[in-house]
């Protein structure tokens, strides 16, 4: 029998962590949650320690460890304290933001897999993380539902014969929107996707379709294509997660439902 694989999940508490963590119930014969950490919800991360068996540890910026009952860091570097006392084998990265990509560097420099759902890792250190997958020999698994049909679609195929990538687009909460209309838009509006259920910051990048910006730098590391062919397609159904185009002309598609457990569950 085989041994079941050991999750280390940064950013528990957020849209993609409590994804990760409905993934890893439904396969308990498969997955091992090993270490969890949030930035703020300790309450929130207190609970999910108690649905799990197998916690090595968890982490918070501010904590209290007397009510745990498996070693809790806190401070400035818990993440990285975490890292370091945990024994596992692979990393969910669901932080938000440019705090996510010393973990990915710091997992991938010490011989992990990373499951990556933290955009700036690649949008702000591309150069840095395709070193480290380098040198390290390990892999990086994108969660991004756009990546990973892409990740998909590849499959069996051979660089040379790519074409160019075709990246979906929603259109977020304004895509229906005129530009003069946008002039009173609210932040709550902004919030209302009509697709996707997600986290704030990712659903106002949505809206403002700086999140397809990004989604295009990361698709440029991730499948070493240039930017010269990677295109965008407005897509408001979001059926169609992406598509390859190959140099037969043959076009390779993802479809699937609006559900991020697709992604994470095939990335793990």
């Amino acid at each position: 029998m085989n041994r079941k694989k050991r999750v280390l999940l940064l950013g528990a508490t957020g849209s993609i962590g409590r994804q990760t963590l409905d993934v890893l119930k439904r396969h308990p014969d498969e997955f091992e949650l090993a270490g969890i950490s949030a930035g703020h919800n300790e309450e929130a991360l207190h609970e999910i320690a108690g649905e799990f068996d197998g916690i090595q540890a968890a982490s918070v910026l501010e904590g209290n460890e007397s009510r745990w009952t498996v070693p809790l860091f806190t401070g400035p570097d818990h993440v990285q304290k975490l890292m370091d006392a945990v024994n596992y084998d692979i990393l969910v990265n669901a932080v938000v933001g440019f705090a996510g990509l010393a973990p990915t560097l710091r997992a991938l420099e010490t011989g992990h897999d990373v499951a990556l759902a933290n955009k700036e890792s690649l949008v702000a250190g591309g150069q840095l993380v395709k070193k480290a997958l380098a040198a390290s020999g390990k892999k990086l698994y994108p969660i991004d539902s756009e990546h990973s049909a892409i990740w998909q679609c590849l499959q069996g195929s051979r660089q040379k014969d790519v074409n160019r990538l075709i990246i979906t687009a929603s259109g977020g909460s304004f895509r229906d929107r005129t530009r003069q209309s946008l002039e009173n838009a609210t932040p709550q509006e902004a919030l209302k996707h009509p697709n996707w259920a997600m986290g704030r910051r990712i659903t106002i990048d949505s809206a403002t379709m700086v999140n397809k910006g990004f989604e295009v730098i990361e698709a440029h590391y991730l499948f070493d294509i240039p930017f010269d062919r990677i295109e965008t397609v407005l897509h408001p159904q979001s059926i169609v997660h992406s598509m390859v185009e190959f140099q037969d002309g043959a076009v390779m598609a993802q479809l699937g439902s609006a559900d991020m457990r697709l992604p994470i569950q095939y990335a793990l």
